[in-house]
């Protein structure tokens, strides 16, 4: 037990040189008052924590609640043209609108075999209103007409707004 006792007092003596050695360090760097001030707190844990909650509180004194305004969610805000604002956002983008004749499947076999002059047969009677597709969403019918020598179409049908969302569901 002898051995045990001298190793503990050599152990001791080195802590307490390493010790001596960090105070003297300090010393030299100015920084010993702040040292004695943390080992009489407790640690620097507590230092850090207490100087967190003062900048905390003082980050507090400073906060201010920014104004709002109140709005009333009763109904869609009417701007001039009686528009909703934000169906007003989405009133300048630009949308596909294409006609068609009618749609049939055949196999690609059939599809290379193709030319010039090649018939294909489609779904559709003659005479039978075109189909009016937006991005690809059907929304109403119509049938061709000339118009200063150009193709358009005259709506014969429009689909109504809840048959069309019905659709964009299948």
């Amino acid at each position: 037990m002898a051995d045990d006792d001298k190793k503990d007092e050599q152990e001791l003596s080195e802590d307490e040189k390493l010790a001596a050695e960090w105070e003297a360090a300090m010393e030299e760097s100015g920084d010993a008052e702040e040292g004695d001030a943390a080992e009489e707190s407790g640690s620097g844990e507590d230092e850090w924590a207490a100087a967190m909650a003062e900048a905390d509180s003082a980050e507090q004194d400073n906060v201010q609640t920014a104004p709002m305004e109140e709005f009333d969610h009763n109904g869609p805000v009417q701007q001039g043209d009686g528009l909703a604002p934000d169906l007003d956002v989405i009133l300048d983008i630009p949308v596909t609108i294409s006609m068609e004749v009618g749609n049939t499947q055949i196999p690609i076999r059939n599809l290379l075999q193709l030319n010039q002059g090649s018939v294909i047969e489609l779904d559709r009677l003659a005479g039978e209103p075109l189909d009016v597709l937006v991005n690809g969403t059907l929304i109403a019918h119509g049938e061709v007409v000339m118009v200063n020598e150009k193709f358009g179409i005259r709506l014969t049908d429009v689909i109504s707004p809840g048959e069309r969302i019905k659709r964009l569901q299948k």
